[in-house]
Order: C-alpha cells, then structure tokens, then sequence
C-alpha cells in the first residue's frame, strides 16, 4: 500500500490487552509508514505513557473491554485531562454498544475519527488517520487555541472582525441550491478564522448576544441580497440563541433588518434548537409564533437529540425539520440512527414541511438519504462553509447536479 505523506511523523499509542492483537496493530501501523508506534496493555498503562512522553501523541487507538482501565474510562481521563490526541476505537463488540461509546466520547469532547471492528485493515485504518492528518476544519472545530475574554469578543465585535459563512442546502431530487445557512465567525487577526462555539457563549452569558444577531442578520441579509441580484434564487437560514428568543420585540426587529437588506421575511428561515426553546418556552413560542406570522419560515434544528422534539413540533408552526447529523452518519451501520432517520423523514412527510439532513459527508449517505425521499442535504459532501465570496464563486461554478 502506497504511504500516506506526512504518517511516519505521527505519534500512535495502541491501547490494547491481547498481546498478539497489540503486536499486529502495530505491523498494520508500521506497513502504513509509521515511525512512532507506543503500547499499553489497558486504560491505565495508556496515561502513563501520555503523561511521561515529552512528545504528545497523536492518535489512540484503544479497544473498550479490557481488565483493569477499560476503553471507556480511558476516554473519561482524555476528556477531562484536556488532552488533544484523537481517538479510534477498535473493537469487536455489539456495534450498538460501540456507537454508544463513540456518543460518549463526543460527549466528553474526545476528537473521535471513528470506529473500527477487528481485525483492522491497513485500508480503513488509513482512511480514520487521513481524517486526523486533514486538520479540524474551523466549521467543524473552531479554532480556540485559547480562551478569549468578553472584552476581546466585544474589541472584535467594534473593529467589525465578524462575518458570516455561507453552508449550502442543496434540493436532493434536483441538486438545485435552494438555501445557505450563515454561519458566524471571526477572522480573527492573530488567530485566524475561529468558530462560533469561541465566542458566542460568551457573548449569551455577558448579556451582547442581542447587538451580536443584529450585526449577523444585518450581514448575512445584505449577502442574500447580492446574490439574488445576480440571479440565484438561494434562500438564507440564521440561528437564534435563547437570549434572544426572549427578546418580545424581536419579530419586529427582524422585519426591519431584512426589509433594510431589500429582502422580504419569506426569504429567511429562523433554525432554533430544543433546548434554545426550553429556556424560556412562554416567550419563545409568542415569538416563534409571531415571526412566523410575519412569515418567516422556522426550522427546528439537530431534530431528535432532545427529549421532547416531536412535542415542540406539535407546540409550533414549524416549516423544517433539520434531521441531526449523528443518524445521518450512522444511519448505513446503525439500526436506531438508520430507525430515527426514517422516522424523522416520515414525521416530516406526514406535517407537510421540508426534511433536511445535516452532515452529509460522503457520496453513500447522500445516496442513502435521496431514497429515503429526503428534501434537501447540507453537509461537506455538497460543500464547506464559506465566505461570502467564496459561496459567490461556487454558485457561479456549480452547473452539474451533485
């Protein structure tokens, strides 16, 4: 098998207690280039290796049922520890159980490249270590090598350092655009571009997530505009934080900002998640209510990871549904994620509103979810996140269906 450029500087640790499972992991490993190839026969000898290396290592790759520290305490510590190696479980137990350690590890915020079963093949352990070797995307892990104040937040906020990128919703029985999702980040100018999850906690907790949604619909709003004036019909999508579905002016004030843009409400669509709901649920329905009056659209976001979804359905006048992208990745080897995804698919067939499934990766979700009879696709298989010009340039450049 031909070498993958760059593996034989990674650092590996096999956790693992069968000897000769152990040993043929690290032949595997080595067939593939690698130069630093570190064993443990549990959970526990697999820390003491962490913490008495000078070098950090880069990827674990760790069985669950083993005597002494299992897999799964394992992941607890690299969770807790605050340690960044990424993480392949390798395991020959009930998948079912597996995907509920890979939910557990996400949980712990383990950077999880993906389960194997035994016995590991050179061919898919290279595809999970490709995944590390590409880098965590600013959308999918934004950058936060550091922690940034509310200060830093609100200097960036003032110098105009925020911006949307644009995701595309693709139509799946067509591969027309339909829409982009704008997602907020900051071109920050040391750090480069960081994700949302760097900054908007902290502006929901100091009480300036208000002039935060303004700048962002304001921004994203006036893009939508450019683009429709170029002749592309694409809708946009904004999130709403639960601080500011609290806001009992807030439908009033979201008219304004998109008729200032030249657009009309029908163009947006509002995404709030559950929990967003939850924490002020009198408010939130009277504005959910009255935005959609107005008639923007409403969409209930990460659909299925609460406890009352189907509830919140029924209480709102909901126009989408984005399907969670944890069933839409495990939906090919899972029963319950493939189960929930036909379900969603079939809840959103029978309340007459759109399907869109988010995180789609790879040409054998897209396939599986278009026969399903799902709407619309968001994910890296259509496209990244990008910025303004950037999602200009490839709607300019998108003349196939995906």
């Amino acid at each position: 098998m031909t070498q993958a450029p760059g593996i034989a500087g990674l650092r590996f640790l096999v956790v693992e207690d069968h000897e000769f499972q152990r040993w043929a992991m690290g032949n595997v490993l080595e067939s593939l280039g690698a130069k630093y190839v570190f064993s443990a026969g549990d959970g526990r000898a697999a820390l003491e290796i962490l913490r008495g290396l000078d070098d950090p290592i880069d990827i674990v790759i760790s069985d669950l049922d083993m005597p002494g520290m299992d897999g799964m305490e394992l992941i607890r510590h690299l969770g807790e520890s605050g340690g960044n190696p990424s993480l392949i479980l390798a395991s020959s137990l009930d998948r079912a159980l597996v995907a509920s350690v890979e939910t557990m590890a996400k949980v712990y915020g383990v950077a999880l490249l993906g389960a194997i079963q035994k016995p590991v093949t050179a061919r898919v352990l290279q595809a999970l270590i490709d995944e590390h070797r590409a880098g965590p995307d600013v959308a999918r892990t934004p950058a936060a090598a550091r922690i940034f104040t509310v200060e830093e937040v609100l200097e960036g906020l003032q110098r105009g350092q925020f911006e949307p990128f644009f995701q595309p919703k693709v139509e799946m029985c067509s591969g027309a655009v339909k829409g982009a999702e704008a997602l907020a980040r900051w071109r920050h100018p040391a750090e480069g571009v960081i994700g949302a999850v760097s900054f908007i906690p902290l502006l929901e907790r100091s009480g300036h997530i208000a002039a935060f949604t303004e700048m962002m619909v304001k921004s994203a709003a006036a893009c939508c505009q450019a683009w429709r004036e170029l002749g592309y019909e694409a809708g946009l999508s904004l999130n709403l934080s639960p601080e500011t579905l609290a806001d009992v002016d807030l439908s009033d004030q979201m008219v304004r900002l998109v008729l200032a843009q030249g657009l009309v409400p029908q163009d947006v669509i509002f995404e709030v998640t559950e929990s967003a709901m939850a924490a002020n649920l009198g408010r939130a329905l009277e504005n959910l209510s009255r935005l959609r009056m107005k008639g923007f659209g409403l969409s209930i976001d990460d659909y299925g990871t609460g406890y009352s979804s189907m509830q919140q359905l029924a209480r709102i006048a909901f126009t989408e549904l984005k399907i969670d992208q944890a069933f839409v990745r495990n939906a090919a080897d899972q029963e319950p994620s493939r189960a929930m995804l036909e379900s969603s698919l079939e809840i959103a067939g029978k309340l007459r509103i759109a399907a869109v499934a988010e995180g789609v990766e790879s040409r054998e979700e897209w396939d599986l979810l278009r026969d399903l009879g799902c709407d619309f696709a968001q994910g890296y298989y259509v496209a990244k996140p990008m910025e303004s010009s950037a999602f200009l340039g490839w709607l300019g450049a998108r003349n196939v269906v995906v």
